[in-house]
């Protein structure tokens, strides 16, 4: 019974309607063999070698969650071209360049794998940078999805052998990282591959389906056309498991990381998954692999690529940012972030439960970018001193500071302050355990700290802002610290309501996936949707309030009723977001942000609501 039940219920749960397609027609019946393809794949982890894996989980996720911080590496023959082909820029990740081009199999091979000898390749030096810049793990691209192996396999003649490079440097890198105590792994692309006549993403040279060309009824082209899945099959018997197996059997390594999944049915991941634990019941492998909506099958969680901002997840994650917009090295994209970019979303990422597996891609002569030496330089030197508040860390309990982000260690907090707070004085919100000592992590000066009310505390500042990118204050409290769920909101000129913050109501929303101005809950359409946040003050205070959108996604003569147990707005915001002013009482209240009507069928992307005193 309890096998049928997972059949049934994990079938449904791939996204496809309950009835309207099962009606007996030809689409119907597509996706009912597709529904119970999956779903048996699913009841046959679910009920035996899967869960069966997992009793191991905690212990092999253990390292992973102390870490906190990884360096992810896209390197290659790609990275020669470095986005330039024939004369010509080519924009976009860099690593694409076989797909943005058309590249045939034979050219690819003669013109870039054939010639690549990055003689100033040096695996020590690389994991002494790494090291160095506080990373505890690292992820190198073992395959990409131009199918070519970074390491001697024995599988096809698409791999560094054929290249005028005769070492062996995914070994290199495994014994460099072995010597200093770094974590090491392999990314591969098991459903992406550019190269083998019977891969998902070739659609120029064998006219494959899962391509640019959306060949075959495009993303889901093995429901559309199952006779094309043995094709498919073929490949992933034998390359993908004939190369992850020799990998796991040659290099040993700590953590498998798999993207691009929807290149294959979940069947087929799954299987992937399978082999793996069959080999290796220790190696971490992140969530990319196989999961449908009922069932996520890896360690962790992935979220988006390229983050500024990250929406809620429950449980174990881990974020992909890259220094510039490009995975592989790119001569032409100087969009470089600051080190404080990447030590605030490190920040940010630990207060969350989550890890950052920071991106960068060495040159093709086997030199890290200077670019990105820079960057991981001043990332290491922070860290130096303030890694104890990251590694090993914990999110607290406490609602959300408008200051900064906080981490734990049991009765240690970790304040991560982004600003100097007004007047020197930071209060600490939601906080009922007793302080005991507070001092800077930087230079373990003592701080003043007093209790200033049953749930607040304050802490005196120095008069100097100790880091900009991020300051850290040690405060040790005494007793429980206890969840609080609403937000001390008080002084300041300006409080910032995130979306990724908020509560949603309603059927429909999704979020927004937290690139750089995608920091939102999306899909806003009707009045039974709503968000609403928890909040606290002290005193009475007025307000002007305004809303901000995503760019495109923004109220086209949308009306908002915002209310906090009365109703206190309602109407349209001006051109700029702002709206009127409204007066908070003290004590604890929700405020309630509801669409009164107005929105187009495309729906709203909310980004922030802001509350400014006048």
């Amino acid at each position: 019974m309890r096998k049928a039940g997972w059949i049934l219920g994990c079938g449904l749960a791939l996204g496809l309607p309950a009835t309207a397609q099962f009606q007996g027609d030809d689409e119907g019946i597509l996706m009912q063999r597709a529904a119970s393809r999956d779903s048996v794949a699913i009841a046959s982890a679910v009920n035996g070698w899967w869960t069966a894996s997992m009793n191991g989980h905690e212990q092999r996720i253990a390292w992973w969650r102390e870490a906190r911080f990884g360096c992810f590496i896209h390197w290659g023959v790609y990275s020669v071209p470095g986005g330039l082909w024939k004369n010509k820029k080519v924009g976009g990740y860099a690593e694409h360049l076989m797909r943005k081009e058309k590249i045939s199999r034979a050219d690819y091979a003669r013109e870039l794998l054939k010639p690549f000898n990055p003689e100033a390749f040096n695996a020590d030096k690389w994991v002494r940078t790494i090291r160095d810049a506080g990373m505890k793990y690292l992820v190198i691209t073992a395959k990409h999805h131009d199918g070519v192996a970074m390491y001697p396999s024995a599988i096809g003649d698409y791999t560094i052998k054929a290249s005028a490079f005769r070492r062996d440097p995914m070994q290199e890198l495994a014994e460099a990282c072995k010597k200093y105590g770094i974590r090491f792994g392999f990314y591969y692309s098991h459903a992406f591959d550019w190269e083998h006549p019977d891969a998902p993403g070739n659609d120029w040279d064998y006219k494959n389906p899962g391509g640019d060309k959306q060949l075959y009824g495009g993303t889901n082209w093995y429901d559309h056309h199952p006779e094309l899945l043995p094709k498919a099959v073929k490949y992933v018997d034998e390359k993908a498991i004939p190369q992850i197996k020799e990998l796991l059997q040659k290099y040993h390594p700590d953590i498998l990381w798999f993207d691009t999944p929807h290149k294959l049915p979940l069947s087929e991941n799954i299987r992937i998954l399978k082999a793996i634990r069959e080999v290796d019941v220790n190696v971490v492998v992140n969530g990319r692999l196989a999961r449908s909506s009922a069932v996520s099958f890896g360690d962790y969680k992935n979220t988006a690529d390229r983050p500024a901002a990250f929406y809620p997840v429950e449980g174990d994650w881990e974020a992909i940012p890259t220094t510039n917009e490009s995975y592989g090295y790119s001569r032409y994209d100087d969009s470089h972030k600051s080190p404080a970019f990447f030590i605030r979303l490190l920040t940010k990422a630990a207060a969350r439960n989550g890890n950052l597996l920071m991106n960068i891609g060495p040159m093709g002569n086997g030199r890290i970018d200077p670019r990105d030496t820079a960057i991981l330089h001043n990332i290491g030197e922070w860290l130096k001193v303030n890694g104890e508040s990251i590694y090993g860390s914990q999110p607290s309990p406490l609602p959300v500071q408008q200051w900064g982000d906080v981490t734990r260690k049991g009765n240690r907090l970790y304040l991560h302050l982004y600003e100097l707070p007004v007047e020197g004085i930071l209060t600490i919100g939601g906080l009922t355990a007793e302080p005991e000592k507070a001092y800077l992590l930087a230079t373990g000066a003592p701080l003043k700290v007093k209790r200033i009310s049953p749930k607040d505390v304050q802490i005196e500042m120095p008069q100097t802002w100790v880091d900009p990118a991020a300051t850290v204050i040690v405060l040790d409290v005494k007793g429980d610290i206890t969840k609080e769920e609403h937000r001390l909101v008080e002084g300041r000129a300006q409080h910032i309501f995130h979306a990724f913050d908020a509560a949603l109501h309603g059927k429909g929303w999704s979020y927004g996936d937290g690139k750089a101005g995608k920091d939102v809950a999306q899909n806003w359409k009707d009045t039974t949707q709503y968000l609403t946040w928890k909040i606290r003050l002290t005193r009475p205070t007025k307000f002007k309030v305004a809303l901000r959108f995503a760019e495109g996604g923004g109220p086209k003569n949308c009306r908002f009723i915002l209310s906090a147990g009365r109703k206190l707005l309602e109407g349209t915001p001006g051109a700029d977001g702002e709206w009127d002013m409204i007066q908070l009482n003290a004590g604890i209240t929700e405020l309630k942000l509801a669409l009164e009507g107005g929105a187009d069928a495309e729906g709203l992307k909310f980004r922030q609501m802001e509350l400014l005193l006048p």
